[in-house]
């Protein structure tokens, strides 16, 4: 059932809004008034005008300001289908997921995705809806500290399809540190175990989104990344006295974050140790070795006591010439995750339009257009209190396109609810 029938009550407030909404933006001129103009209250409600979503990815000046005082409206909606366990063919269709391979490319490359999981509930179905396709396969790890409630949920959705499952073994605080890195580890153990087969793993946040359709990721790999990993990184630099850890802007644009700290013992079997992304995209012979040899072994166990272990595993392993897909001089090259870094600011990126947290940013709606511009494949980071309006529009852009490069016919409940009543296709 439709947010807008689920609740007649609110259908004249929400109106009303849209209505505003929709003279405002049409009515913007060059100049802004110097005074901040006044806004409805926030409201919760089931369809947007199609003018404020084009003006929020055109990244008009004042869409922004208006989309925060909209609730996403669909979160409570999600909720309820996790909350509430029943038919699981109702939850697919009503959640809106694909189940069918939507081409033969796709149908014959798998991929497998590890997502890390401790809030944002809502937000991780929308992730986990926009990259699910019926022959990839997902190893959930939910955080040891999570309510039950939340693992409950997670649980209920996960029962409902055969190629998703939750890691046979969780960590406590897993989102960052060390903790982190044997999460994937963790999950790398239950794919390479599954039934399932996959051609490359990537491994996500719960808060993270993706910029790129299925295909387009395929797409990627093959012709950029063939046979080989993607784990940016470049050599540790030679001053590391303080134990302050703060990013660092390599010439290239991209961003890292250095541990500064001198490490406690020296790396095992002469490892020469890197710094990269956390993030990564590796093959299955990759992971292999990863799970068997000593070397890695061995420094998995000596991560332990260091700082930022994630940074530096997988990229270290990686340069290793002898490892399966080695990509040994390739520096920060691979378009993974687009992050806006406070210190970045001015050089890669514009300014965060949400928040900074830890010198990251949360998305605001103000972002859009500099996502949507990025040739990365996945967006981090994103959460329901600064942008709730942020991954919905994102997550409808995304769907659009992806059933647009479909080559099998459509099922009508791939397709998200019609949003507007103004019956207008938005232009973006």
């Amino acid at each position: 059932m439709s947010q807008l029938r689920a609740t007649k009550p609110g259908l004249l407030v929400c109106t009303g809004l849209c209505i505003f909404i929709f003279l405002y933006l049409r009515n913007l001129t060059p100049k802004e008034p110097e005074e901040e103009p006044t806004y409805p209250a926030v409201v919760e409600c089931g369809f947007y005008p199609d003018e404020l979503c084009s003006a929020l990815f055109e990244g008009k000046r004042a869409a922004p300001q208006v989309a925060k005082f909209c609730k996403n409206p669909y979160r409570v909606e999600i909720l309820a289908h996790l909350h509430s366990p029943g038919n699981c063919s109702r939850i697919s269709q009503e959640l809106h997921f694909i189940t069918r391979p939507l081409s033969a490319e796709e149908g014959n490359f798998s991929l497998a995705y590890i997502i890390t999981l401790h809030k944002e509930l809502a937000t991780f179905v929308q992730l986990l809806r926009a990259i699910y396709v019926p022959q990839n396969v997902y190893c959930i790890h939910i955080d040891k500290k999570a309510p039950r409630k939340y693992k409950t949920a997670v649980q209920t959705l996960v029962n409902c399809f055969e190629n998703i499952f939750i890691s046979s073994k969780r960590e406590k605080g897993a989102y960052t540190g060390f903790p982190r890195l044997q999460a994937d580890i963790n999950c790398m153990k239950d794919l390479v175990r599954s039934k399932f087969q996959w051609n490359y793993v990537i491994n996500l946040g719960g808060q993270d989104f993706p910029i790129k359709t299925n295909k387009e990721i395929i797409h990627y790999i093959r012709s950029k990344w063939k046979d080989k990993n993607i784990t940016p990184g470049v050599l540790q630099p030679p001053n590391t006295k303080s134990k302050t850890s703060q990013p660092e802007l390599t010439p290239g644009g991209s961003v890292y974050v250095s541990p500064n700290k001198r490490f406690k013992d020296e790396p095992p079997c002469n490892l020469t140790i890197y710094f990269g992304s956390a993030y990564y995209v590796l093959t299955r012979k990759f992971v292999e070795f990863v799970l068997t040899d000593s070397r890695a072994k061995d420094m998995l166990r000596w991560s332990k006591d260091i700082h930022s272990p994630e940074r530096h595993y997988w990229v270290t392993l990686n340069r290793l010439k002898d490892a399966p897909g080695a990509t040994p001089n390739t520096g920060w090259k691979g378009h993974v995750r687009a992050i806006k870094w406070r210190n970045g600011e001015g050089n890669v990126h514009d300014g965060c339009k949400g928040r900074y947290v830890q010198d990251s940013c949360v998305y605001g709606p103000g972002d859009l257009p500099w996502i949507i511009q990025s040739p990365s494949l996945f967006a981090n980071t994103f959460d329901s209190e600064t942008g709730p309006l942020v991954v919905m529009r994102l997550e409808r852009r995304h769907r659009r396109e992806v059933l647009r490069q479909a080559e099998v016919p459509v099922e009508p409940h791939w397709h998200f609810q019609q949003e507007s009543h103004f019956n207008a296709e938005p232009n973006y």
